[in-house]
Protein backbone atom coordinates (compact mmCIF):
# COMPACT_ATOMS: atom_id res chain seq x y z
CA UNK A 1 0.00 0.00 0.00
CA UNK A 2 1.60 3.22 -1.16
CA UNK A 3 1.79 6.11 1.58
CA UNK A 4 0.60 9.66 1.27
CA UNK A 5 0.94 13.17 2.57
CA UNK A 6 -0.78 16.33 0.58
CA UNK A 7 -3.12 18.93 1.22
CA UNK A 8 -6.88 18.91 1.13
CA UNK A 9 -8.75 22.28 0.83
CA UNK A 10 -11.78 22.45 2.66
CA UNK A 11 -14.41 25.15 1.23
CA UNK A 12 -15.36 27.00 4.70
CA UNK A 13 -18.84 29.13 4.57
CA UNK A 14 -17.87 32.75 5.95
CA UNK A 15 -19.82 36.17 6.76
CA UNK A 16 -17.86 38.55 4.07
CA UNK A 17 -20.34 41.69 5.14
CA UNK A 18 -23.47 41.66 6.50
CA UNK A 19 -25.53 38.86 5.17
CA UNK A 20 -23.09 38.37 2.08
CA UNK A 21 -22.19 34.61 2.59
CA UNK A 22 -19.04 33.15 0.38
CA UNK A 23 -16.94 30.08 0.31
CA UNK A 24 -13.24 30.41 1.40
CA UNK A 25 -10.69 27.58 1.01
CA UNK A 26 -8.91 26.61 4.14
CA UNK A 27 -5.94 24.03 3.29
CA UNK A 28 -4.75 21.70 5.92
CA UNK A 29 -2.10 18.65 5.15
CA UNK A 30 -3.05 14.87 5.90
CA UNK A 31 -1.36 11.69 5.89
CA UNK A 32 -2.82 8.36 4.64
CA UNK A 33 -2.74 5.62 2.58
CA UNK A 34 -3.73 5.54 -0.95
CA UNK A 35 -5.60 2.36 -1.61
CA UNK A 36 -6.79 1.95 -4.75
CA UNK A 37 -5.51 3.89 -8.26
CA UNK A 38 -7.24 3.96 -11.20
CA UNK A 39 -7.53 6.18 -14.44
CA UNK A 40 -10.02 6.44 -17.12
CA UNK A 41 -10.57 8.57 -19.83
CA UNK A 42 -14.02 10.40 -20.26
CA UNK A 43 -15.43 11.03 -23.87
CA UNK A 44 -16.61 14.77 -24.03
CA UNK A 45 -17.31 17.35 -26.33
CA UNK A 46 -13.95 19.01 -26.38
CA UNK A 47 -10.71 17.51 -28.95
CA UNK A 48 -9.53 16.23 -25.97
CA UNK A 49 -10.71 13.18 -23.61
CA UNK A 50 -10.94 14.10 -19.79
CA UNK A 51 -9.00 12.19 -17.73
CA UNK A 52 -10.57 11.11 -14.13
CA UNK A 53 -8.98 9.42 -11.13
CA UNK A 54 -10.99 6.49 -9.51
CA UNK A 55 -8.56 6.70 -6.67
CA UNK A 56 -9.05 6.51 -2.82
CA UNK A 57 -6.94 7.73 -0.08
CA UNK A 58 -7.54 7.10 3.25
CA UNK A 59 -6.50 10.01 5.52
CA UNK A 60 -5.88 9.64 9.20
CA UNK A 61 -8.20 12.39 10.42
CA UNK A 62 -7.99 14.38 12.97
CA UNK A 63 -11.37 16.20 14.60
CA UNK A 64 -11.17 19.26 12.13
CA UNK A 65 -11.79 16.46 9.66
CA UNK A 66 -14.44 14.91 11.03
CA UNK A 67 -16.37 18.41 11.58
CA UNK A 68 -15.86 19.50 8.23
CA UNK A 69 -15.93 16.59 6.16
CA UNK A 70 -18.93 17.80 4.25
CA UNK A 71 -16.97 20.53 3.33
CA UNK A 72 -14.08 19.07 1.41
CA UNK A 73 -13.52 20.14 -1.56
CA UNK A 74 -10.07 19.10 -3.21
CA UNK A 75 -7.12 16.85 -2.60
CA UNK A 76 -3.32 17.90 -4.29
CA UNK A 77 -2.31 14.34 -5.29
CA UNK A 78 0.53 13.72 -7.99
CA UNK A 79 0.70 17.87 -8.85
CA UNK A 80 -2.67 18.38 -9.59
CA UNK A 81 -5.99 19.42 -7.50
CA UNK A 82 -8.54 16.86 -7.89
CA UNK A 83 -12.40 16.36 -7.11
CA UNK A 84 -13.31 14.92 -3.50
CA UNK A 85 -16.24 12.62 -5.09
CA UNK A 86 -17.10 10.61 -1.92
CA UNK A 87 -16.25 10.72 1.67
CA UNK A 88 -16.38 7.28 3.85
CA UNK A 89 -16.31 7.79 7.58
CA UNK A 90 -14.23 4.88 8.81
CA UNK A 91 -13.10 5.97 12.57
CA UNK A 92 -9.86 6.78 13.23
CA UNK A 93 -9.78 7.28 9.15
CA UNK A 94 -11.51 8.88 6.46
CA UNK A 95 -11.87 7.01 3.24
CA UNK A 96 -11.60 10.17 0.40
CA UNK A 97 -12.98 8.91 -3.68
CA UNK A 98 -11.27 11.35 -6.11
CA UNK A 99 -12.87 12.20 -9.48
CA UNK A 100 -11.99 14.85 -11.99
CA UNK A 101 -9.65 18.12 -11.61
CA UNK A 102 -10.64 20.36 -9.37
CA UNK A 103 -11.81 23.99 -10.97
CA UNK A 104 -11.58 26.70 -9.11
CA UNK A 105 -14.77 28.19 -10.69
CA UNK A 106 -16.98 25.35 -9.54
CA UNK A 107 -16.76 26.84 -5.73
Amino acid sequence: MNKFYGVIGYAITEETSPGVWTEQITERNYYGDLIQNRRRLQNSSSVNDDINISNQISIVADPFAYQNFHQMRYIEFMGAKWKISEVDVKFPRLVLTIGGVYNVQEA
